[in-house]
């Protein structure tokens, strides 16, 4: 049986019904314009399906919807590809505010309005403006005589409100249309005409456990997505500036060009039209010359074919001037009669040698008396090969500027509306395919916990498995990279599972040794029975009533808890230093033996020091020297080693103080029967505040449960003939009824 083929990302992640989006908005703007042409209204209805695609796709199929309505419409109408723009503006705001929202209340919906009723009036009529120029019939231009005459408006400034009102009208149709359609439109196939380009499983589905969301994704200044934002816009501008300058030189180029080859083809047409031989009586005679009028009529017609020639003249140049031969009028300018002289500008005069000698001259360009002209010249020969005079044709190069200027602008219209199409279209791109992509492995990533405790071992596995239900697929260096990421994580998380068990078996190997070490040493005194095991088990239930009392909260860390009752068994690991003579002396100790056994809590830190010197980075056993050294310091300041009081004492040394005290007086000897737990309890409430830290004490008698408990457990034990050792439980061989009576408490005697 053949396996089936998985669907490809587009058809697994995204929906083709959005590309319907599109299309229905580019009829809707063609059945609004013409619903609107045929109204004879001055509206135009034609970003119905732009606002529509907008909000129901987003940005890009509204974008793409108004920029294809343009292009569409340029065979129509040349013009309306230069508002591609402005309908792009309009796509933009419509998503941002109708974002795949099923209804837009009344204050959004007017706020649409205006906005786009802006975009299309204000901007749009600045664009018609540079193009048209004001309105000169119909409503927009009696609306716009009523602006300029009525409120006193300047005529670019009435045009600018006349544009707005119209297009306000227009806009508030436009909108309410629009959103009609919009609710129209049944909920379950309103995700779907979303446009989104998913080469990933949806941050939005519900299906993958905990989740990467969109808006947790942290975004700077210095993002991936902005700097590809940046980018775009940086090469798009300059690929805009470049190209409108190259395409302004090229203009330049052709349109002067053009005109000098239009000047040059009229300065011969008009020199074939005189007769050479009549020159000298048309200069004496003039009008009344035979053929003058003629000639005149025929050089006019001339002028006339072409509307780029402003000037049309025949002059002799002579040294002493220009002598006009003919010199036509024109609406700005009379021209001059014939036999008139005419001095010669300076700018002409470098020229003058040449035109006397009735040389051919390249066509000038002359910034004086007459304006910034073109000229072509064209020697008139007489029969005898005599340059007779030049028939000349002017064009002003205020008229080849305004063109320049009508071109330029045309580009940057132009490009500007295919530059929103190419933002946003590289923006969509990057985004589904590189930002979204990345920043879901880099929230993944920053989850990963690499640790050794268990809760964040299955916090890395969950990780892992969110990292997996990413299934990205964009075919590129991405996918590669996010492969070798699920793959070095999954490595990662194995190897995080051997380092917990790794330091699960060397924990229990240091705690076997510390109880070993711990057993040794209290096994040199014979009445401790499981001293070491009951004072760490006391230690951790005053250390819990501390933290739920909220007692020193900034010491009582999960790091400090599990120090102290780990390192809780060596507080006497200085009595390895402590002759067995007076050690294990059954009777009182003398006041020299009885600070040669003090020392123990010297001798216990000194050891301690040896061994964290020998111990890089932090270690449990920071507290393990505090507990050997200052767990017989008083909370007045009456105890040893150093006379240390109040919470100058290290916290966990004030509670092994507690800890060690109580299982004194509650322990079996074979010379004394214990304290009674009640007795034993009320001595450490009376010692609170002299011998003990009244805040650990409060937490210790809250906890007399859990503290029956433990001594119940152990006493039990003990009853049985059994003593904890190390990790195990055994029943020693030694005779219990041999051990020799000591003294009750002798590292607290002088109680």
């Amino acid at each position: 049986m053949s396996e089936k083929k998985e669907p490809g990302i587009w058809k697994k992640y995204n929906s083709p019904m959005a590309n319907l989006t599109v299309v229905a908005g580019i009829l809707l703007n063609y059945l609004g314009s013409k619903i609107a042409a045929a109204s004879g209204f001055p509206i135009y209805l034609d970003n119905i399906g732009t606002i529509v695609a907008a909000a129901l796709g987003g940005y890009l199929p509204g974008i793409i919807t108004a920029v294809i309505n343009n292009m569409i419409n340029y065979a129509l109408d040349s013009v309306s590809i230069y508002y591609a723009s402005i309908s792009a503006l309009i796509a933009v705001t419509a998503a941002y505010i109708c974002r795949g929202k099923r209804r837009v209340d009344a204050l959004q919906a007017i706020k649409l309005i205006f906005a786009a009723a802006f975009i299309g009036g204000i901007l749009g009529g600045i664009i018609t403006w540079f193009l048209n120029g004001p309105s000169t019939e119909g409503v927009a231009a009696d609306l716009l005589n009523w602006c300029r005459d009525s409120l006193g408006l300047g005529p670019f400034y009435a045009h600018e409100l006349s544009t707005f009102l119209l297009d306000l009208v227009d806009k508030a149709l436009t909108v309410m249309i629009s959103l009609i359609i919009i609710r129209l439109v049944p909920e379950k196939f309103r995700s779907k005409l979303w446009m989104s380009g998913w080469r990933q499983k949806p941050l939005e589905d519900e299906s993958v456990s905990r989740g990467v969301k969109i808006s947790e994704i942290k975004v700077d200044s210095r993002s991936l997505n902005n700097r590809i934002t940046l980018m775009l816009v940086f090469a798009s501008l300059s690929m805009a500036i470049i190209v409108t300058g190259v395409s302004s030189s090229l203009f330049r180029q052709y349109s002067r060009q053009e005109h000098l080859t239009t000047a040059s083809g009229i300065a011969r047409l008009a020199a074939s039209a005189v007769d050479p031989e009549m020159v000298d009586e048309y200069i004496a005679e003039g009008e009344s010359a035979e053929g003058y009028a003629e000639t005149e009529k025929r050089l006019t017609d001339i002028r006339d074919s072409s509307p780029d020639i402003e000037y049309v003249y025949v002059y002799r140049i002579l040294e002493d001037g220009c002598h006009v031969v003919f010199d036509l009028d024109t609406a700005e300018l009379e021209g001059e009669e014939p036999g008139a002289v005419i001095p010669f500008d300076e700018s002409f005069e470098k020229y003058v040698p040449d035109l006397l000698a009735g040389k051919r001259i390249r066509p000038l360009e002359t910034n004086d008396t007459y304006g910034w002209l073109l000229t072509a010249y064209e020697p008139v020969y007489d029969s005898s090969g005599k340059c007779v005079c030049y028939a000349a044709a002017d064009v002003k190069f205020e008229d080849i500027q305004d063109y320049e200027k009508d071109f330029a602008i045309k580009v940057v219209l132009l490009f500007l509306g295919f530059f929103i199409l190419i933002l946003v279209i590289g923006l969509w791109l990057s985004r589904y395919n590189i930002i979204l992509p990345i920043n879901s492995m880099a929230s993944c990533a920053s989850d990963f916990a690499f640790s050794d405790d268990s809760a964040d071992e299955s916090m890395a596995e969950e990780n892992l498995e969110r990292i997996k239900a990413l299934d990205i697929r964009t075919g590129d260096e991405v996918q590669n990279l996010y492969e070798s990421f699920v793959k070095m994580t999954a490595d990662s998380v194995d190897h995080m599972k051997n380092i917990r068990e790794q330091n699960h078996s060397i924990m229990r190997l240091q705690n076997g040794l510390i109880m070993s070490l711990a057993d040794m040493v209290e096994g040199r005194d014979s009445d401790t029975g499981n001293h070491v095991r009951k004072t760490a088990a006391y230690c951790r239930i005053i250390l819990d009533g501390l933290k739920k009392k909220g007692y020193y909260s900034d010491q009582l860390t999960d790091k400090f808890m599990y120090d102290v009752e780990r390192s809780a068994p060596l507080h006497d690991i200085g009595k390895i230093a402590v002759s067995d003579v007076i050690l294990n002396k059954p009777g009182k100790l003398t006041d020299e033996e009885f600070e040669i056994m003090k020392t123990h809590t010297t001798a216990g830190r000194e050891l301690i020091d040896r061994v964290i010197e020998s111990v890089e980075g932090e270690s449990y056993l920071h507290e393990a020297r505090n507990l050997a050294g200052s767990h017989h310091e008083k909370w007045n300041g009456k105890g040893y080693p150093d006379g240390l009081s109040g919470e100058d004492i290290p916290l966990s040394a004030r509670i092994m103080a507690i800890a060690d005290v109580f299982d004194a007086l509650t322990s079996k000897r074979v010379y004394k029967d214990p304290m009674s737990f009640e007795k034993a309890v009320s001595i450490i409430r009376e010692d609170s505040g002299t011998h003990f830290d009244p805040k650990c004490v409060e937490a210790f008698l809250d906890s007399l449960n859990d503290v029956r408990g433990v001594l119940d457990y152990y006493n039990a034990l003990e009853a049985g003939g059994i003593k904890v050792r190390g990790n195990e439980i055994d029943n020693p061989e030694e005779d219990h009824e041999t051990i020799q009576a000591k003294q009750d408490t002798r590292d607290n005697q002088d109680e």
